[in-house]
């Protein structure tokens, strides 16, 4: 039968009228190409010149889409989720970094989300991205599997063992951790890097989780592969599926440097894969647990028929639904209510640091044809049953 996701009244009741008209300003102002395209070159450009933008990015576009600037200030949102039956996995959103220090400090933070979530959440999650962990430049060369000179050999080193550190102390408190992907150029090094964590701490469930991207045409093949070797070699296999969030940037490179595209030909091939997997990964349920990462409606009934299909409960432990915070919460509240598995994402950090991936969010959801006009029209046709 699938879920109504057209269901606004539950999507929503957790907003009051004036939150309501807050995210319908956020959203028709994102829905603006040209507008989003300004602003992020004025927050780029005050950037560079050291400027304060604070002011104007927490009051809006942050207050959208990020819990809070502190694991403590992202408490209430947190909460507010949990009462309505949906997880919070907290993400640190802090991106960009260059520095042993930083590095060392994001390890040290999610060591921190780590104790939190197991301490506040049903199905305590965090995720990281590898990039945090090390610099970009390091995981790229080992990407394109050059030569490491010593210093380099021992810089990485470090970014091994930051990882380990966050993955063995999910593994003790049985939390899980979710490796995000990220660009295809830097994407090898932590796929090689995530895989060597699943089989060390994934004998018995699953405790580290990749991420795959299929929007990217190889992904879907690799997934197969995952799946045969979690049964050979005896490990669970977790794995997070997500579309993904650097089409328009991965063919620019490609394009750039004259390279053929990992990116599918187009979003039909896309959609087709993303449900082939989810069928993959349902068919081989006893070796993967899944998060199935998507704001996509169609999918989300895709896996929900699965389910009934093999007449599995809607709250199977091995499967959860998953989208970001401030987006999809038709999709959000709706599952929550029928009582399937749900998590949003909820990024927090200083607000100047977690800018570049607010960008990215708004720079993604503007490119996702009709995406901001969904969210839109959604948020508008709950004010007019309010207001009737």
């Amino acid at each position: 039968m699938g879920v109504d996701f057209r269901n606004t009244e539950v999507a929503f009741k957790h907003k009051s009228n004036s939150e309501l008209r807050f995210a319908q300003l956020i959203f028709k102002l994102m829905g603006s190409a040209s507008m989003t395209k300004v602003m992020t070159n004025m927050t780029l450009f005050a950037l560079k010149l050291n400027l304060p933008v604070a002011w104007a990015v927490k009051p809006t576009i942050f207050k959208q889409f990020c819990g809070g600037t502190s694991i403590k200030d992202s408490s209430k949102t947190f909460d507010l989720l949990a009462q309505n039956g949906i997880e919070a996995i907290l993400d640190y959103s802090v991106e960009g970094q260059e520095s042993e220090m930083s590095f060392d400090g994001v390890r040290d933070e999610l060591l921190k989300l780590i104790e939190n979530a197991k301490a506040l959440s049903k199905v305590p999650t965090t995720c990281l991205k590898v990039t945090g962990l090390g610099r970009f430049a390091l995981l790229q060369k080992v990407t394109e599997n050059k030569e490491l000179s010593q210093s380099e050999k021992l810089e990485y080193n470090k970014v091994v063992e930051r990882l380990n550190s966050i993955c063995a102390k999910g593994h003790e408190l049985d939390v899980k951790i979710y490796i995000d992907a990220e660009e295809s150029w830097v994407q090898v090094a932590i796929d090689r890097l995530a895989e060597v964590m699943i089989k060390k701490y994934n004998s018995e469930k699953a405790i580290v989780y990749t991420t795959l991207q299929l929007c990217r045409h190889d992904k879907l093949s690799h997934l197969k592969e995952l799946i045969s070797r979690a049964k050979s070699e005896k490990f669970v296999l977790g794995v997070k599926l997500v579309r993904g969030a650097y089409v328009e940037k991965e063919n620019e490179r490609a394009t750039k440097y004259n390279y053929a595209t990992p990116i599918q030909p187009d979003k039909a091939s896309t959609d087709r894969d993303y449900d082939l997997a989810l069928t993959e990964v349902i068919d081989n349920i006893d070796v993967v647990e899944l998060c199935a990462g998507s704001h996509n409606e169609k999918s989300a009934n895709h896996l929900v028929s699965l389910l009934e299909k093999y007449n599995f409960p809607k709250n199977h432990s091995h499967i959860f639904f998953s989208q970001l915070f401030g987006m999809s919460d038709n999709i959000s509240f709706n599952l929550a209510a029928e009582g399937y598995n749900v998590s949003k994402y909820l990024p927090y950090g200083p607000v100047k640091d977690t800018l570049p991936y607010l960008i990215r969010r708004a720079q993604e959801n503007t490119s996702v044809a009709g995406q901001m006009g969904k969210e839109l029209e959604l948020i508008v046709a709950e004010i007019a049953r309010r207001n009737n």
